[in-house]
């Protein structure tokens, strides 16, 4: 089953029972107008305060998501089907993080000064206006955080619309904020595609967007007849490339992890794993081993490790993309097949090429695709083989010779033995169509600012 909706109701479903978990009143489409209007009126007395003020604001709402971090995760496994304990964290680390994130935040966006023998110039960073942030599924609460935070901090007003599958948790996440925020700091809008479109065409400054290349090509080309700022983070094909003198076990764990973690439905899974021809058979073996171990079921279970895919219509773009590639000739290591309600078993593969469509477009689902190369050079140019430019990664005991690679590879983050997350402060930034502006960090945070600059002569 997956979530659906009519002009009035959306109803959530489980997608480990089938159930019915929430069925939420849609925001009326015609007041959508309305709902930008209250975020316009709401944002100069926001504005007129400085960012710090804002930040001690939004401050106070860290220890309250921590306080109802096992109530929300429950809520988030149930709406959203990943593990509890991966649910509840994500709640919890979103409200403990939230001090450093705030003083970073504030940080990025102090005035900064130019000087030469003429002029000093100071470069501030002044609000956009309202913001609009249309976030995804599969992380929940991590995902609106990562954009609302900043564009309040900013001296934004904002306006989420959050994916329809998980609007419950969602609004849970808004509500803990408005238990602080002035009025209409903070809007929800509960709806769909359409709700969506209605934001992006409407009186807004600043669209942050998580999800799929095609909604933000169509976001991008609405945006664009008011030269709307937009910031989107989209899909990926996110390439693993492991070299003959790479730790074997530990290049294996990360794959298995990061292929299947959520049921494969995160932007930066690793789908296309590239091993040296020398050790392609240990390291098949080695994957096989560890995927065994991982148990699959109800996100309530404490021993289940990978939950189902987010709704019906998932599972059947992951099948149809798995049946197309066996029909063309890759083999099944192991798993393979349908699975029940919306599971789909983890699946390896190999035998594999570029003729295939699963080497080139997002699955977005728990399907590990393994092919082996004879020149690490080629090994390279078949991981950029691809429209998506996102993370990647590569294991090799030579870090020096792997950093010469990953200079080569066109992804927006590369990992080195590790997986794509940087060093604190580091930015979340994707390259070719798998981004349009970037978020985190302080050059991120920055990105939900006008940056202006006021010059005055040496006197």
């Amino acid at each position: 089953m997956t979530t659906t909706t009519s002009d009035q109701v959306i109803q959530s479903i489980n997608p480990a029972t089938g159930e019915i978990f929430a069925s939420l009143e849609m925001s009326p489409l015609e007041d959508v107008p309305r709902i930008i209007s209250r975020a316009r009126q709401a944002q100069p007395g926001w504005a007129a305060m400085d960012a710090t003020e804002r930040a001690a604001i939004i401050a106070k709402a860290g220890p309250r998501l921590v306080e109802e971090s096992e109530r929300i995760g429950r809520m988030l496994t149930e709406e959203m089907g990943k593990p509890l304990n991966e649910a509840i964290g994500e709640v919890k680390h979103s409200g403990e993080s939230l001090d450093a994130q705030l003083e970073e935040i504030v940080e990025a966006l102090k005035p900064r000064e130019l000087r030469d023998e003429n002029t000093i110039t100071t470069m501030q960073m002044d609000p956009y206006g309202v913001c609009v942030s249309i976030t995804p599924w599969n992380f929940p609460i991590l995902m609106p955080h990562s954009t609302v935070i900043p564009a309040l901090v900013a001296g934004n007003t904002v306006i989420l619309k959050p994916s329809e599958e998980t609007t419950a948790v969602a609004i849970e996440y808004v509500s803990i904020l408005n238990e602080f925020l002035p009025e209409n700091v903070l809007q929800v809008v509960v709806g769909d595609e359409r709700h969506g479109k209605a934001l992006v065409k409407g009186d807004v400054n600043l669209i942050a967007f998580t999800g799929s290349r095609e909604a933000g090509q169509h976001i991008l080309a609405t945006a664009g007849a008011d030269l709307k700022r937009v910031i989107l983070e989209l899909g990926g094909k996110d390439p693993m490339i492991v070299l003959h003198d790479a730790d074997i076990d530990a290049a294996a764990d990360f794959a298995v992890n990061n292929s299947f973690r959520n049921a494969g439905q995160v932007c930066v899974s690793t789908e296309r794993i590239y091993v040296d021809k020398r050790i392609e058979s240990e390291f098949e073996a080695a994957m096989i081993e560890r995927t065994n171990k991982l148990i699959q079921g109800n996100g309530l279970d404490p021993d289940t490790r990978i939950g189902p895919m987010i709704n019906s219509n998932q599972k059947q773009k992951v099948l149809a993309q798995l049946e197309k590639a066996g029909q063309e000739g890759a083999r099944v290591v192991m798993g393979g097949g349908a699975g029940e309600g919306n599971f789909v078993p983890l699946t390896i593969l190999s035998d594999l090429n570029h003729d295939m469509e699963i080497m080139r477009e997002e699955t977005f689902g728990p399907i590990a695709c393994v092919m082996s190369f004879e020149d690490e050079d080629n090994a390279v140019d078949l991981a950029n083989d691809t429209p998506f430019g996102l993370g990647a990664a590569i294991f090799s005991k030579d870090v020096q010779r792997a950093s010469r690679l990953a200079s080569g590879m066109t992804a927006g983050m590369v990992g080195i033995n590790k997986g794509c997350g940087g060093a604190k402060g580091s930015p979340w930034v994707g390259a070719q169509q798998s981004g349009y502006g970037f978020h985190s960090g302080p050059e991120g945070h920055r990105q939900f600012a006008q940056l202006r600059t006021i010059s005055v002569p040496v006197s």
